[in-house]
């Protein structure tokens, strides 16, 4: 099983490399680690950059980015999501490079009408190409109070967390299938709370409610171990706790209990969208 995401890892390179490019240390605090992008003033930092708030209204939502960008590394934030009424809301927390060809590894939050449950949606990209979703329901009330969320990202695995609980693992099969893994492209981390309506509550049949604007996500204990080098070789030789991580047989265990009881969809398995057989990274081996 993973260490706690609660634990904070610290990236280091080869010491030459260290002292050249550096190591992105744990983040602590919104107003040192993060920049507001956009929404006019809907992002709001609290509490003395403990706490960061984004809001959506008719006319706007609201995100914000990580100063640093990082290949490969570790990342947590915990978020309490928009509550009540959210249908069409999306909150975020993802990962992603610049350019038409870019990778990503996302969550998103996709809200709901009262007394149903939000759906946590995960893909990853690889060279623009995404299209591998998975969705899940969780085990709790995700708008109660803050649960942690987390990626690892390193040449052979990203795995997805929820309160150190894996859902998903996406492997690097790059060698075998030759489909492209995320691995030279270095990634701010952001979030987000916009308006989806046309899509994010059941295909869009349920609109949102505007009467209830402003809908608020909550976010804070935003941790980024990673390395911040523009070097992809540099980066290759971290050795942060998080470039080797990987399941072992009691998360694997995990997962499957996740994905049996709480999986709404995968995309590897819908026969529907892929009528010739699942991509190739689907393969099991």
């Amino acid at each position: 099983m993973a260490s706690s995401p609660r634990r904070t890892v610290v990236c280091s390179v080869l010491p030459l490399l260290l002292l050249l490019a550096g190591a992105a240390r744990a983040a602590g605090n919104f107003y040192q680690d993060v920049d507001i992008t956009w929404g006019d003033g809907r992002g709001k930092i609290l509490g003395g950059g403990d706490v960061l708030t984004l809001s959506l209204d008719r006319a706007s939502g609201s995100g914000f980015q990580s100063k640093n960008q990082y290949l490969y590394g570790r990342f947590d934030m915990q978020i309490k999501l928009v509550p009540g009424d959210s249908a069409g809301t999306v909150a975020t927390f993802y990962l992603s490079s610049q350019g038409s060809a870019h990778d990503e590894i996302d969550f998103e939050f996709l809200g709901n009408a009262s007394g149903e449950p939000y759906t946590v949606h995960t893909n990853v990209y690889s060279q623009g190409k995404g299209g591998r979703e998975q969705q899940f329901r969780m085990w709790f009330d995700p708008t109660a109070d803050f649960h942690t969320y987390s990626v690892v990202w390193n040449p052979t695995h990203i795995l997805f967390y929820v309160d150190g609980t894996p859902i998903r693992e996406h492997r690097n099969r790059e060698a075998a299938t030759g489909v492209a893994y995320p691995r030279s492209q270095a990634m701010r981390v952001y979030a987000s709370v916009w308006d989806a309506e046309e899509w994010a509550t059941q295909g869009g049949r349920v609109r949102t409610d505007w009467s209830r604007a402003p809908f608020v996500a909550s976010y804070k204990g935003f941790a980024a171990s990673g390395c911040a080098s523009q070097d992809a070789a540099a980066c290759a030789r971290s050795n942060g706790a998080w470039m080797y991580q990987e399941l072992d047989a009691t998360a694997l265990d995990r997962l499957q209990w996740v994905q049996k009881n709480y999986m709404i969809y995968n995309y590897c398995t819908d026969t529907w969208r892929f009528k010739d057989g699942a991509p190739p990274e689907c393969a099991t081996k």
